[in-house]
């Protein structure tokens, strides 16, 4: 696939979530419209939608269509913007900007971004449970598949183990990073294989990639909180060092980091070798590896 072929399928998959977010959560005629307000005033702050573009894709790649996994994307997508509201308050992060604006509590006030949050997790799982072209069994597996991703043994485990401190050396940053920021990138690619109703060896492919893919994005995260400017960015740099948090970057160095990128997109690769019309899903893994942001 050649780069303009790759950006063009890039930005119909990202055009095709964006449109489907937009419809989600209106606040007209509510007494507590402002909820949603702060919802939609998170969910809809741009980005590069990386877990929806991953489960429209890998429906694609099974044979599905793309439409009928809007409402599994989009409810990943619920999922992680209400992790990066919570993540921004005060009592975590305590962060003021987020994609270049003002975080959700920053504009609403602490209690309204926790309860926008709240809501946001909650609505993810009506998403899937009202997903018309779904059939029971691949709603079923689907709301299993987020739980696991978004629970106490997924993402939420690996915030507790990141605000706690309690990773240090490589493995536990590994283990942190596969259950913070890896089980629900994970949980959208298998959630498009689901919508395609794809078999147990392209949901084993597609965590394999996704896996290999989060780690990769983390450290390069933790890269460019060294190296990024911060209107480049949108969020405050050098964050997690100014508040003790042990980083790749911080334990390997900038060119080891930058060698462990390049070998987990390569397993990434690996992960969907031999599948036809999987090119997409590579150059993605490329893009990802060099982002600038």
């Amino acid at each position: 696939m050649t780069m303009g072929g790759f950006q063009t399928r890039y930005d119909r998959c990202r055009s095709a979530a964006e449109r489907y977010l937009q419809g989600l959560f209106p606040p007209a005629g509510k007494p507590y419209g402002r909820l949603q307000e702060a919802m939609r005033y998170s969910l809809l702050a741009g980005g590069k939608r990386v877990r929806p573009v991953l489960a429209l894709a890998f429906c694609e790649l099974c044979g599905g269509r793309l439409e009928e996994a809007l409402p599994f994307a989009a409810a990943v997508e619920c999922v992680h913007t209400y992790s990066l509201i919570h993540d921004d308050l005060p009592c975590m992060d305590d962060d003021d900007l987020r994609r270049g604006r003002p975080t959700c509590h920053k504009v609403y006030g602490e209690t309204m971004a926790v309860l926008a949050g709240d809501a946001l997790q909650a609505e993810a799982f009506r998403l899937i449970a009202g997903a018309r072209d779904m059939e029971a069994w691949q709603r079923s597996e689907a709301v299993l598949v987020l739980a696991d991703a978004c629970g106490a043994d997924g993402m939420v485990a690996g915030q507790v183990l990141d605000t706690d401190q309690l990773a240090s050396g490589e493995a536990d940053l590994r283990t942190l990073c596969a259950l913070k920021t890896g089980a629900l990138i994970r949980a959208a690619a298998e959630l498009g294989c689901i919508a395609a109703g794809a078999g147990e060896d392209a949901r084993r492919r597609a965590s394999d990639y996704a896996g290999h893919l989060g780690l990769a994005f983390q450290v390069r995260d933790d890269m460019l909180d060294v190296t990024a400017q911060e209107d480049e960015l949108g969020k405050p740099i050098g964050s997690d060092q100014a508040a003790g948090k042990r980083t790749f970057v911080d334990l390997l160095g900038l060119d080891a980091c930058a060698g462990l990128v390049a070998r987990e997109t390569a397993l990434a690769c690996e992960a969907l070798s031999g599948l036809a019309d999987s090119g997409f899903l590579l150059e993605l893994a490329d893009s990802l590896a060099d982002r600038r942001h």
